[in-house]
């Protein structure tokens, strides 16, 4: 079984929920059934929302590097990274080192494939593009909101208090409102709201890009040969 290795710490209640998940999509009947992780938990990695909304803090793509390097030479034959904002970065992390990252990104836009897909994510990725790039290779369109401030608003909460009500509420309106503009299929694109997705729409087609992550670990690391 192949290593994976973890850019993890954006924020650490993310990186343990991946974990949670990756345990779960394993039938084991042993400890050596379940896949080999080393795992970078940095929350000092600088701010993303300061240093892509705010035009403030350091820049976290040399931090990344960094710890891509680390688990590369850890013994890491993959890496992949619980925190969609983060792969704003992504170019950074895969010039250091010589080892796959498996993007969550890119691999939930082939998911939703064509057609309008609504985003629930920090609004620092719309800034970015990240979204966007990746739906346009597979022909969709994304689906913005108005005012994404909320779901900023909604990421902080949940970073300082956890998984509130009033997360959970802001998440709901958010994927309504998705939903009224004609979005049916929808990307949870923020790995805080994926400690809440099922607080979005239930008439909404929702895929969380966490859980495509850990489908991709758990094919990488499990592929023969």
């Amino acid at each position: 079984m192949r290593r994976i290795g973890i850019l993890g710490g954006m924020g650490p209640e993310a990186t343990i929920l991946m974990q949670q998940r990756l345990l779960e999509a394993v039938v084991a009947e042993d400890d050596s059934d379940h896949i080999p992780l080393l795992i970078d938990m940095n929350p000092q990695v600088p701010s993303r929302i300061a240093h892509l909304i705010e035009g403030t803090g350091g820049d976290p793509a040399p931090v990344l590097a960094a710890m891509a390097r680390r688990l590369e030479t850890g013994g890491a034959e993959a890496l992949a990274m619980p925190c969609n904002t983060a792969h704003s970065y992504a170019a950074s992390i895969t010039a250091a080192v010589d080892i796959p990252l498996l993007n969550m990104v890119t691999l939930s836009a082939d998911r939703a494939g064509a057609g309008k897909v609504g985003i629930l994510a920090s609004p620092a990725t719309r800034i970015t593009g990240v979204f966007d790039r990746a739906l346009a290779t597979v022909g969709a369109t994304p689906v913005w909101l108005k005012d994404d401030a909320p779901l900023l608003h909604a990421i902080r909460i949940i970073k300082a208090n956890g998984a509130t009500v009033e997360a959970r509420n802001i998440l709901r309106a958010a994927s309504e409102e998705l939903l009224a503009m004609g979005a049916e299929t929808q990307l949870v694109g923020c790995s805080e709201f994926s400690l809440i997705a099922e607080a979005a729409s239930a008439e909404a087609q929702v895929i969380d890009t966490l859980d495509v992550l850990v489908e991709a670990v758990v094919s990488f690391a499990t592929a023969k040969g």
